[in-house]
């Protein structure tokens, strides 16, 4: 049977009060339509159908990557009824079964969808509805029942006072079948207190014509939320994110403060992992076994290998570290760091582009870019590569077992090589030899007497 996803997400947003589409806005690191579509794509439907509206160059824009995807444009804005009536050309001859969904309901699993699919071709049915049992059901419209079937949906603002107390509520979400769809959308009349055309009403159409209309009640209702302020937006953030840490707590993760811990679904963390209060880990992030994540660290798309220390406060974004490394705190490591075995970046260290090969160490105040340093080798505080000649990035190199003094320059391109000691405070613009020392500097010379002399000069003035 062939499935056909049409998402409706032509609304304005207006409390969202952003110039950016609603749906683009993030849930826990991910934008909501992003959300949408992974839960739909995992039915493998034949096809992806995205009713847009407002915005509507901007929402395409932002979704150029995701294939396979149809948009029509809903202009004006009448109803939901009238929405799904735009996606009618794309789904000109085909057949199979319709889920309607929506770009600003982003909690939805492919499970639930699964289950709502089954449900209604089991019941063989013109129609199923997706809905959820609520304590406080105010702003949804009400499945109104005869015994155990639905007799109609009333929306709130058409609902009676008995009606309003009923707490099974409709989540706008369906199941259709195909064939005869479209001409049961046409026969719908705005007739409610918004004079717009209510998918609703098709519950109506379908009994009228003796076909069958089913339901299915989600077990968790907050799947069906939907995102219609910042505020909701930010509840929505924190269901998924909690979630999440429940799996890795679940999982084997030590998660000291849940509540301000925030991780994104991609990531991945092993077991005897313990992370501390005020973590951020985000993106298509990796953690191994037995590392431990100090307060106030934000890894982005990164690789963490097993018994890691990240120390409080420092940056990683796209980044690698090796098994047993040890970094900050207050440690910056940019796009492309890569950080070896039992290496060490310390305090207000930061990497960029640069490999710090198994056992080295850079613990204070350093800046290394574009760099390839071996193992084993001592970078002293207040070095920096000096990586851009103005025009450039151009490469250090610095071989196993080399020794780099406190407040050295190496002016790239350079290497320095296996062994070699550069002395402090040097600047180093030609390659060093293996097992060589280089300096700069010329031999100290002290002034008797210069401060005094400086004190009777001052007087004078």
């Amino acid at each position: 049977m062939d499935v056909h996803i049409v998402v409706l997400a032509a609304g304005k947003g207006t409390r969202m009060k952003s110039a950016r589409p609603k749906v683009l806005h993030p849930v826990a690191g991910k934008p909501i339509i992003h959300r949408v579509l992974a839960a739909a794509r995992a039915l493998r439907p034949r096809t992806v159908t995205l009713v847009v509206g407002h915005q509507a160059s901007e929402l395409k824009s932002a979704l150029s990557g995701e294939t396979g995807v149809t948009f029509v444009v809903q202009e004006p804005q009448l109803g939901t009824a009238h929405a799904l009536l735009q996606a009618e050309s794309a789904l000109a001859g085909r057949r199979g079964t319709v889920l309607l969904l929506y770009g600003d309901v982003p909690m939805l699993t492919a499970v639930t969808l699964q289950t709502l699919l089954k449900t209604h071709v089991d019941a063989r049915a013109a129609a199923t509805v997706l809905t959820a049992i609520v304590p406080a059901p105010f702003g949804y419209g009400r499945i109104v029942r005869s015994g155990e079937q639905i007799a109609r949906i009333v929306e709130e603002r058409d609902a009676t006072s008995a009606e309003r107390e009923i707490q099974e509520i409709n989540s706008g979400i369906y199941a259709f079948a195909l064939e005869g769809l479209f001409d049961a959308v046409r026969s719908i009349a705005a007739e409610n207190a918004q004079r717009e055309y209510y998918l609703t009403d098709l519950v109506a159409v379908f009994l009228q014509r003796g076909q069958t209309v089913a339901t299915m009640t989600v077990q968790r209702a907050d799947e069906i939320r939907g995102i219609n302020s910042r505020g909701e937006l930010a509840e929505v953030s924190s269901i998924v994110r909690r979630r999440k840490n429940d799996e890795l707590m679940a999982a084997g993760v030590t998660i000291e403060d849940p509540a301000t811990t925030y991780v994104d679904d991609e990531v991945t963390i092993g077991a005897d992992t313990t992370i501390h209060p005020g973590v951020s880990i985000e993106g298509a992030t990796t953690i191994g076994e037995r590392c431990e994540i100090h307060s106030g660290v934000r890894i982005v798309a990164s690789t963490i290998g097993s018994g890691v220390v990240i120390n409080n406060h420092c940056i990683i974004a796209e980044a690698a570290i090796a098994d047993d490394a040890v970094v900050g705190p207050f440690a910056h490591l940019r796009s492309g760091a890569d950080v070896r075995e039992r290496a060490r970046v310390g305090n207000f260290v930061e990497l960029k582009k640069t490999v710090l090969g198994a056992g080295s160490k850079s613990m204070h105040l350093a800046y290394l870019g574009d760099a390839t340093i071996g193992a084993n080798v001592n970078v002293g505080a207040g070095t920096i590569t000096c990586n851009y000649d103005g025009t450039a990035k151009n490469p250090t190199i610095i071989e196993d077992g080399a020794f780099i003094g406190s407040d050295s320059q190496l002016i790239a391109p350079v290497t320095i090589g296996k062994g070699a000691y550069v002395g402090s405070g040097t600047t180093v613009r030609e390659n060093v030899p293996a097992g060589s020392l280089a300096v700069s500097a010329g031999k100290q010379r002290n002034i008797d007497g210069w401060v005094e002399g400086k004190k009777k000069r001052k007087t004078k003035n």
